[in-house]
């Protein structure tokens, strides 16, 4: 057999800088840094403080929103874990597993505690950030229905449509008969605050100011209400004008106008926002 031929130098060449080409590409691809978050410690260089309890609460109120039942409305109870990625030119993907209980007290003897994962993402600094969660489900959908409808059917059997205003009271106190009111609100709220969350803006119901229920020729439930909404790191006291047609069952349908100290131009629910088309939730 006869010898084989070296490589021409050429080719040796081409082969040697192969390798020092693919790490140099390597070297140049944008990276998107990773961090693993730890409550109780500073946040990382990108991140502000918080990111994983304000990446839960947006999947709450989204979640709160797309469920559309004042019988299942949760709250954070705690953050079990989460990872945020930062991309200066995209944003901050938040991933992280938290734990909730119902709004309302139980009944004794009822689950209380349920888990969710989530991945939020937010836009830069726009709002409406992208939400994709599953949760545990807190107690069976039959209950959840029954209540529902029992709500539904005290408010059809009014004879005066409602015109409350202020609740809580001035004292923080909430009326046994007016708690399914307030439950009703912080439904539509959690739209509004769903909407309005971005990377670093955070918003709490803190007062339903006033409520109006109209009368309608179909089935639903039409409600006129304005809420004060919480800001938590500007500390400002947001009015917002919400409108809601709520039927057990069916998707909520939520109007709000917002009157803002700043970017007034954002404050009619459609401005540009992390998540262009409605975001993802599912419970089992």
């Amino acid at each position: 057999m006869p010898p084989s031929r070296p490589p021409p130098p050429a080719l040796l060449l081409s082969l040697w800088l192969l390798p020092s080409l693919a790490l140099a590409a390597a070297a140049a691809a944008p990276v998107k840094p990773e961090y693993t978050v730890v409550s109780g410690q500073p946040p990382a260089v990108g991140l502000p403080r918080g990111i994983l309890q304000l990446a839960a609460r947006a999947a709450l109120h989204f979640l709160n929103f797309r469920a559309g039942s004042p019988s299942a409305l949760r709250v954070l109870a705690a953050v079990q874990e989460g990872r945020a990625w930062v991309d200066p030119q995209e944003g901050c993907e938040v991933d992280l597993v938290f734990s909730t209980e119902h709004y309302s007290p139980e009944q004794e003897g009822e689950e209380r505690l349920g888990k969710c994962s989530a991945r939020v993402f937010f836009k830069n600094e726009k709002p409406r950030p992208a939400v994709n969660v599953t949760c545990t489900r807190l107690f069976e959908k039959s209950k959840r229905q029954e209540k529902d409808y029992l709500l539904y059917k005290q408010m059809k059997q009014l004879k005066t449509p409602l015109d409350v205003v202020s609740i809580p009271d001035n004292q923080g106190h909430i009326d046994p008969s007016l708690r399914p009111l307030w439950d009703l609100a912080l439904l539509g709220s959690s739209y509004v605050m769903w909407e309005k969350t971005s990377q670093f803006l955070q918003y709490y119901l803190i007062q339903l100011s006033s409520v109006k229920q109209l009368k309608t020729d179909d089935d639903s439930i039409d409600f006129d209400f304005t809420v004060l909404l919480h800001e938590f790191s500007t500390q400002e006291i947001i009015p917002c004008r919400i409108h809601m047609v709520w039927y057990p069952g069916k998707p909520l349908k939520v109007n709000y106008h917002c009157q803002e100290l700043q970017n007034p131009e954002e404050a009619s629910g459609t401005a540009e926002a992390s998540a262009l088309e409605p975001a993802e939730f599912s419970t089992f």
